[in-house]
C-alpha cells in the first residue's frame, strides 16, 4: 500500500541533460551527456521497477545498465526522447519482461508476477508516469537494500550504489576504502539477498520496525561519515551528507506516517545547516563555539523545525531536539546547556551508551561547571567502547584547561591526537596541545 509520494531526486550535482544543439541538432556528445545525467537521477527507480519483475535487484541492476548501453547507442542516432526518463524505464521493463519469460515457464512465473505477464504489449512509457507504482516500488528497493541479513558496511555500500547512484569508484573514494573492496561488498551483498530469498516488499507488522530501524541506520551512518570523516584529509564530505539528506527526505515522503523517519530528517537537516561554518579556509576544524553563526543554512533549519514537528519521540527525535537548542540558539554563550543535558539524560533511557553519556557530560560541564563534568567523564575512563575513541581524552583535556591544570591537559590532547584518523583533526588536537588553552570541545549536539 502506497504511503506518499517522494521527493524526485534532486540530481543536485549532475549537469542539467543536454538537448543538443542550438539549431535543434543532437551531438553523440550532447546525447551522451543527456543519458549519464537522466540514469544518474533516474536509476533508483528504474533498478526498482525492474526488480518488481525480476525480484532481484542485482539483475535489476543489470537491466538497469542494459537499458543505459542501449540509450548509449541509440539516442545519438534518434536524438533524446521527450521523456528520458520512461524511455529508460519502459526499455528496462521489456528487458525485465524477456528476462523472465526465457528463464522460467509462464505459468509458474504468472503467480509471482501476477498480471502483468499475461498479456504483454511493447513497454508504455506512461506506465512509468504512474507516482503509485513508482514510489511502491522505490519504497521496496530501500528496504531491500537495508535488509538486516546483510552487514552494516554491505548495507551502506549497496544503498549508496542502487539508491544514490554513486559507481563503486565514488564509494571507494567517499569511505576511502580500496575499490576492489567495495567491488566485492556489493557483489557479496546482492550474492546474500539471494541466496536468503529476501522478497522484494515493504515489510509490515511485527518486522516493519526492525526492517525501518535498519533503514534509518544507513542513512544516519552515510550521513555521519559525511559530516565527521573518520579518516583521510578532510574532516567533512558534503556530498555524502547530500545523498543521506536526499534519501531520507525520500523515505518521509514515502513514509509520512513514521515520526522517527521525520525525527531523522529534523536531525540531519539542523546538523547539515552547519557545515559551510564547522571548517575554515584551509579545511581546518571550526568548533562549535568560535562558528560564524551567520554561515548556518536558515533554510535547512527551517526544515529541520519543519520535520521536527511531525517527528516523535524515540532516539532520533531527541536528538534531532538537542540540534534544535543550537539551531535556534544565534549565540553561543546563549545555548540553553541545562535543557541540553536533560535530553542527553533521556537519550541514555532509551539508547545506553558511553558515547552519549559523554555528551551529556559535556552539556553538564557547560551548565554546572567543569568539575561536574570532569567527574563523569572520569567515570568512563575504563568504558571499552571508548579505548580507542579519541573524544574521550580531547573533552578531558578541555574540562582540564578550565580547570587550570594545564600539564594534565596537554597530555590528554596528545593522546587524543594520537588516536584520531582524521589529518584535520590531529592537527587542530596538537595545536591545543601546544596551547593548551580552553578552546570548546565540538560534541555538543553533534
Amino acid at each position: 500500500m502506497r504511503e506518499g509520494h517522494p521527493e524526485r531526486p534532486a540530481g543536485s550535482r549532475l549537469p542539467a541533460p543536454a538537448r543538443g544543439c542550438s539549431d535543434g541538432a543532437v551531438t553523440p556528445a550532447s546525447a551522451t551527456e543527456t543519458v549519464e545525467a537522466v540514469f544518474r537521477i533516474e536509476s533508483a527507480r528504474i533498478i526498482a521497477g525492474a526488480a518488481r519483475i525480476v525480484r532481484d535487484v542485482g539483475i535489476a541492476e543489470e537491466i538497469a545498465q542494459d537499458a543505459l548501453v542501449a540509450a548509449l547507442e541509440q539516442w545519438p542516432m534518434s536524438g533524446v526522447p521527450d521523456k528520458p526518463g520512461a524511455w529508460l524505464m519502459a526499455t528496462a521493463k521489456h528487458r525485465a519482461i524477456d528476462l523472465v519469460r526465457r528463464r522460467e515457464t509462464y505459468a509458474r512465473k504468472l503467480a509471482e508476477v501476477g498480471r502483468a505477464l499475461e498479456d504483454v504489449p511493447p513497454p508504455d512509457p506512461a506506465d512509468f508516469d504512474d507516482p503509485d507504482r513508482i514510489d511502491d516500488d522505490l519504497l521496496r528497493l530501500i528496504f531491500t537494500a537495508c535488509h538486516p541479513v546483510l552487514s552494516t558496511q554491505a548495507r551502506i555500500a549497496l544503498t549508496l550504489r542502487l539508491l544514490g547512484g554513486l559507481t563503486t569508484q565514488e564509494i571507494a573514494r567517499a569511505f576511502l576504502a580500496p575499490e576492489p573492496t567495495v567491488a566485492q561488498r556489493i557483489v557479496r551483498a546482492k550474492r546474500a539477498l539471494a541466496k536468503a530469498g529476501v522478497p522484494f516488499e515493504v515489510p509490515y507488522g511485527a518486522d516493519r520496525d526492525a526492517r525501518l530501524a535498519s533503514v534509518l541506520e544507513v542513512i544516519y551512518l552515510v550521513f555521519n561519515e559525511g559530516y565527521s570523516a573518520t579518516a583521510g584529509d578532510d574532516l567533512v564530505r558534503p556530498a555524502l551528507c547530500e545523498d543521506a539528506l536526499r534519501l531520507v527526505r525520500v523515505l518521509c515522503a514515502l513514509m509520512p506516517k513514521e515520526p522517527e523517519a521525520h525525527g531523522l530528517a529534523a536531525l540531519l537537516e539542523f546538523q547539515a545547516s552547519r557545515i559551510a561554518a564547522r571548517t575554515g579556509p584551509d579545511g581546518e576544524p571550526v568548533l562549535l563555539a568560535d562558528q560564524n553563526r551567520a554561515k548556518w543554512n536558515r533554510l535547512l533549519i527551517r526544515r529541520g523545525i519543519e520535520a521536527l514537528h511531525r517527528a516523535g519521540d524515540g532516539p532520533y527525535s531527541v536528538q534531532a531536539a538537542i540540534a534544535a537548542c543550537h539551531a535556534q540558539t544565534m549565540r553561543y554563550e546563549d545555548t540553553d546547556w541545562t535543557s541540553i543535558a536533560l535530553l542527553y539524560g533521556r537519550l541514555m533511557t532509551m539508547t545506553p551508551s558511553p558515547v552519549i553519556e559523554l555528551n551529556r557530560a559535556v552539556a553538564v560541564a557547560m551548565s554546572q561547571g567543569p568539575a561536574a563534568g570532569l567527574e563523569l567523564v572520569d567515570a568512563l575512563s575504563d568504558e571499552p567502547a571508548l579505548k580507542g575513541y579519541h573524544l574521550l581524552p580531547s573533552v578531558r583535556g578541555d574540562l582540564l584547561v578550565r580547570l587550570g591544570r594545564s600539564a594534565e591537559a596537554r597530555a590528554e590532547f596528545e593522546r587524543a591526537a594520537g588516536l584520531t584518523h582524521n589529518a584535520q583533526e590531529r592537527e587542530l588536537l596538537l595545536k591545543r596541545a601546544a596551547g593548551a588553552d580552553p578552546g570548546g570541545s565540538d560534541l555538543e549536539g553533534s
